[in-house]
């Protein structure tokens, strides 16, 4: 068994002259990875802003029960249009599937990589919201009584979803691979290639976009219930790409790394085509006000805001913000009184009379 005076440089010492233990450990050698300090004692902060993120997020905490679908029952079985429910189906479709692979990510790859302790308390935070995320769609789906098996299994049979998900699972996956050393260059820069995707790709963009489908219905009185869930997870989301895309500057600063600009335009590029292919498939026909058009010029113009956020050229320059009213949704302030408006008696789709 190690005993204290086996390792002299490391002891701290009282005023009286008396070892306690290990030294303190200096806020200074705190680094976001690779560090050597104490992951498990939280202050002294190096990072404050993190702490901050946690604060934050949790003020936006609710639950998919706090929110009433019983008009969204009647609207999707009475009001909506055969395309509209076309869009509606497949936007859930994909999200289900996408947040429980982000809340792997974060959890199985990237949060035991971090080793700044307020860095990690954000991130369990940000997988407790990837799994409200998922009962939020699994709530949506089972009130309005559709069929689970069929829609959860869209993401392997649809090529359109199925696309961006294998994309995901690539790109993701190189950074849980076992045995990953982030003191050695390459598996460094394939590790921040892997948290680009995710903060600036997959939540920054493919998320933040998602959602505008069904938020366009919502801004036509329909779906109200599922788009004010919606404006709640597009809450959580905008805080996640916004904290990955400051730790990925934090670590391209500390980690003194430059990105590949081929990988970067690769990374933009497919993630376009497989966006645009997307967005034909779940709105090839048109619905009021929203078209596959609009919404793959969206994505463009979002990415080019996540790759200035990062010092990067904007892959897309030019596009439009086609969207201004899609800001306003993640920065939603939550005025209700969830005491006196949640549903007091939740029923799942089984007991509900059609």
């Amino acid at each position: 068994m190690l005993d204290w005076d086996d390792e002299p440089k490391t002891q701290a010492t009282t005023s009286a002259g008396n070892t306690t233990g290990p030294a303190p450990v200096n806020v200074d050698d705190k680094r976001v990875i690779n560090g050597d300090t104490d992951v498990n004692q939280l202050a002294p902060f190096k990072y404050p802003w993190a702490w901050e993120y946690f604060m934050n997020a949790n003020k936006n905490h609710w639950t998919p029960l706090d929110v009433n679908m019983a008009q969204d029952v009647h609207d999707y079985h009475h009001r909506l249009t055969a395309p509209e429910k076309h869009v509606y189906e497949n936007v859930l479709a994909y999200l289900t599937t996408s947040d429980i692979l982000a809340m792997r990510n974060i959890g199985l790859a990237v949060m035991e990589k971090m080793s700044a302790p307020e860095l990690q308390i954000y991130q369990a935070r940000q997988v407790y919201e990837e799994a409200m995320h998922t009962w939020a769609y699994q709530h949506c789906i089972e009130t309005l009584n559709l069929d689970q098996s069929e829609i959860y299994n869209r993401y392997r049979v649809v090529p359109a979803i199925n696309g961006k998900i294998q994309i995901a699972n690539r790109r993701l996956d190189a950074a849980m691979r076992p045995g990953m050393n982030l003191r050695n260059r390459d598996d460094l820069q394939e590790f921040i290639m892997s948290y680009l995707f995710f903060a600036a790709v997959f939540e920054g963009t493919w998320f933040y976009n998602g959602f505008s489908p069904i938020f366009a219905l919502q801004r036509r009185g329909l779906m109200r219930g599922t788009g004010e869930q919606l404006q709640y997870i597009l809450r959580d989301e905008a805080m996640h790409f916004s904290f990955g895309l400051k730790v990925v500057n934090q670590i391209v600063e500390e980690e003194n790394i430059t990105f590949d600009p081929k990988a970067v335009r690769d990374m933009w590029d497919e993630s376009e085509a497989a966006e645009s292919a997307y967005a034909k498939y779940i709105l090839r026909d048109p619905i009021l006000g929203y078209s596959a058009e609009y919404h793959s010029e969206q994505f463009r113009f979002v990415a080019n805001r996540r790759a200035r956020t990062v010092g990067l050229d904007e892959p897309f320059p030019g596009a439009r913000n086609v969207s201004p009213w899609l800001d306003e949704q993640a920065t939603m302030r939550k005025e209700k009184n969830f005491f006196e408006t949640r549903v007091i008696e939740y029923q799942t789709g089984a007991q509900l009379e059609w």
